[in-house]
């Protein structure tokens, strides 16, 4: 069963996710930002029926357990195009935006197949495709974090300097990275009671970090680069 605890933090997250939601659609980010704002739309709506499946079948139904896995994973594919979307606008200065959606969609087919393979071949074979699902989003988490640090290379290697794109990159890093580690700690079988309100933590961490910055960063701002004086 839920804590009432659980369902204050299942609340503000839905909240926060929903001012997020706002402040890009006030700061005029729906068409340049397209990915990050259909994600955040899908997980308000799918934390709706999350919240709706939990009060009518219950926290330990079949229901609620596969709508949950589900669309976890259909959210973390969401946030996976979210990362491409960003990518795109770091390399659309070089032409090459193509040429990123399409190793995107092949890096997904393959994290895909490479997660059926790895459920496929184990031992516990019962319910197959949605343990090839569950497999998919923590695999999936890995790829985003590792992805993500190569996306933060490219934008110092070429001085990409706008405000917002770091912020909006940076932020992605950080949620990756964490649910990342939350998945190999719990491979490793390592317990902790308390470790749930961490993840809901995570959860709003994302949320937070873009509606500050679109609602406190100008799409316009650069940040200032140093600048190498001769020495004289």
């Amino acid at each position: 069963m839920l804590s009432p605890a659980d369902y204050a933090l299942w609340l503000v997250g839905s909240l926060l996710e929903a001012i997020a939601l706002v402040c890009a659609i006030r700061a005029r980010a729906f068409k340049r930002y397209f990915t990050l704002v259909f994600y955040l739309a899908a997980s308000f709506a799918l934390g709706i029926g999350r919240y709706w499946i939990l009060t009518h079948f219950g926290y330990a139904s079949h229901q609620y357990l596969y709508f949950f896995y589900y669309s976890d994973a259909l959210l973390t594919i969401c946030l996976y195009f979210t990362l491409m979307g960003l990518y795109s606008h770091v390399f659309r200065d070089l032409g090459a935006s193509k040429y990123v959606r399409l190793g995107g969609m092949l890096l997904l087919a393959g994290t895909a197949l490479i997660s059926y393979a790895m459920v496929a071949n184990s031992d516990a074979k019962g319910y197959l495709v949605t343990r090839a699902i569950v497999e998919l989003s923590q695999n999936l988490y890995f790829v985003g974090m590792l992805l993500t640090y190569v996306l933060w290379g490219a934008m110092m290697k070429s001085k990409e300097n706008r405000t917002r794109l770091m912020q909006l990159v940076l932020a992605l890093g950080v949620y990756f990275s964490a649910y990342a580690a939350s998945y190999a700690l719990r491979n490793l079988h390592w317990q902790w009671d308390v470790w749930r309100f961490v993840v809901h933590l995570m959860s709003d961490w994302l949320p937070v970090a873009w509606a500050y910055t679109f609602l406190k960063v100008p799409e316009d701002a650069r940040l200032a680069t140093a600048r190498l004086v001769p020495h004289r």
